[in-house]
């Protein structure tokens, strides 16, 4: 069997079982980060009759406080999925995830496609397509026996933590404030646990979203007319307990908030 493939059933089947993911065996471990994005695409073909379509991203590690928290000093991305997409005010099941977390961040829904022919892309020019941005909760899994010893390769072979996201009300790219003085707080059951600014991800969210279109028409793939790209937390990881309840709050966008039970 492929290599690509085979690592990727491994992890399609830790997911479905909601099972820690050990180490991969080392002959079909992903060698490097590209080798890894080969492996999340295989993955995604065979999570979709579980998880829905496919629609958008996520990036990690776009901030400081997460590179300096993951020892990854670069960018990842991995998939946004149809199911994994809630409303405001969710309640979602505790026991639905292998250990989970959240993240305060700020997603962008896009009016247009970006293209890889029309690559290399800028801040300025992936702005232009930016249908609405949301306050957004990041919902993240801790899927591993050690993630510390998991390997970049890997965590992005596995969607980089990703597990899906709590959207708030859409603002309009014409109405937004100035998303690098946009402060963002993490509130859990009520208490303030971290904040940081739209300034954390990678200088501006429009800096994350271009790097996430470049990597994407490396590749030779684009982003469509109404996906959603989670840009970055402004803050660190906060891991979950059963009955948690979460709001993020991002001046000028909004909050939203989510149940864990």
């Amino acid at each position: 069997m492929d290599k690509i493939l085979a690592a990727a059933k491994i992890i399609a089947t830790a997911r479905r079982s909601r099972a820690p993911l050990a180490a991969l065996p080392p002959d079909i471990a992903p060698g490097d980060e590209a080798e890894g994005y080969r492996v999340q695409r295989a993955l995604h073909a065979l999570l979709l009759p579980q998880v829905g379509a496919l629609v958008g991203y996520k990036i990690g590690c776009t901030s400081p406080v997460m590179q300096r928290y993951l020892d990854i000093p670069y960018p990842c991305s991995g998939g946004v999925f149809a199911k994994g997409v809630h409303n405001n005010g969710a309640s979602l099941r505790f026991r639905d995830y292998v250990r989970v977390g959240v993240e305060c961040e700020i997603a962008v829904r896009l009016a247009r496609n970006v293209l890889p022919t029309e690559a290399p892309f800028t801040a300025e020019w992936v702005m232009e397509a930016i249908e609405a941005y949301y306050p957004a909760i990041e919902i993240v899994d801790d899927r591993y026996v050690k993630w510390e010893t998991a390997g970049a390769p890997t965590l992005v072979a596995d969607d980089f933590f990703a597990a899906g996201c709590v959207l708030g009300a859409p603002v309009s790219r014409f109405d937004a404030p100035d998303l690098l003085k946009v402060t963002g707080r993490a509130m859990i059951n009520g208490k303030e646990v971290g904040r940081g600014t739209g300034a954390d991800v990678l200088g501006h969210p429009h800096n994350a979203l271009a790097w996430l279109a470049n990597h994407l028409a490396a590749a030779g793939k684009g982003l469509h007319a109404g996906q959603i790209v989670l840009t970055g937390s402004l803050v660190k990881t906060v891991w979950l307990n059963a009955g948690d309840a979460v709001v993020m709050e991002l001046d000028g966008l909004g909050k939203v908030e989510a149940s864990f039970n």
